[in-house]
């Protein structure tokens, strides 16, 4: 069967951020303030943008029906956002409850090209730890070695995406695995002196601290010098 992609759900998305009645200026520019954004933002809030989505998403009529539509929602979304709501709203579609049969190692290219195209923490990271982590606790043998692949690729954001992948594993984080991601980004590594590596490094430590402090304080004592004085209070703050 050919796939033909609908733009509804994009298209509804987009009308309904471009309402003039929609956003707050004031905060708008706050918000790109703080978020060093060369895109402008619309001023909605975390909460206000998921009121607005939400009877969207619940729209049978809109609802991507294949992997194809649902991923070419997402992309367009990423490639073509005019204010930063847009990539937010690309990680609510995302996250479709249409979309639960394809959260699988096919989808991992669609998350790669989010997190190479956006390059900043706030669509990064909830990629890593609400999309890449959850298909890799459930497909372990597949995923493991790619994201071992990821903690070396040349792309920071990337690395980063690795170092986090497991941020909410908990008892079932793969240690051997943290272990490898870390030690492949400490200091002396391609970007081991960047802050986001930093401090991805230490927060995932600190994480993963909730469950074994003792594997967490061992990591650091052995690792010395080589872990940034940064990577190394996020790990211990809780300690």
């Amino acid at each position: 069967m050919i796939s033909h992609p609908n733009p509804g759900l994009v298209a509804a998305i987009r009308a309904a951020l471009a309402d003039p009645a929609v956003g707050d200026p004031e905060r708008a520019v706050s918000q790109r303030a703080y978020m060093k954004s060369p895109m402008p933002f619309r001023g909605l809030s975390k909460p206000e943008l998921t009121v607005l989505l939400r009877p969207l998403l619940r729209d049978r009529a809109l609802a991507p029906h294949t992997r194809e539509e649902w991923s070419d929602a997402v992309r367009d979304l990423v490639d073509h956002a005019t204010h930063r709501e847009e990539w937010y709203a690309a990680l609510a579609v995302a996250g479709h409850r249409a979309a639960r049969p394809w959260q699988d190692p096919e989808a991992l290219a669609l998350y790669r090209h989010v997190v190479t195209t956006t390059c900043w923490w706030d669509i990064v990271d909830p990629v890593a730890a609400d999309f890449i982590g959850p298909i890799l606790l459930a497909h372990r043998p597949v995923v493991t070695p790619l994201i071992r692949a990821d903690a070396v690729d040349p792309h920071l954001w990337v690395r980063r995406t690795a170092i986090l992948a497991q941020l909410k594993h908990r008892a079932d984080t793969d240690v051997d695995l943290l272990s490898d991601v870390l030690d492949a980004n400490l200091e002396g590594s391609l970007h081991g002196k960047d802050f986001f590596i930093r401090k991805a490094v230490g927060w995932a430590l600190r994480q993963h601290a909730r469950v074994d402090p003792d594997w967490v304080r061992a990591y650091v004592d052995s690792r010395g010098d080589h872990l940034s004085g940064l990577s190394r209070r996020e790990a211990l703050r809780h300690l």
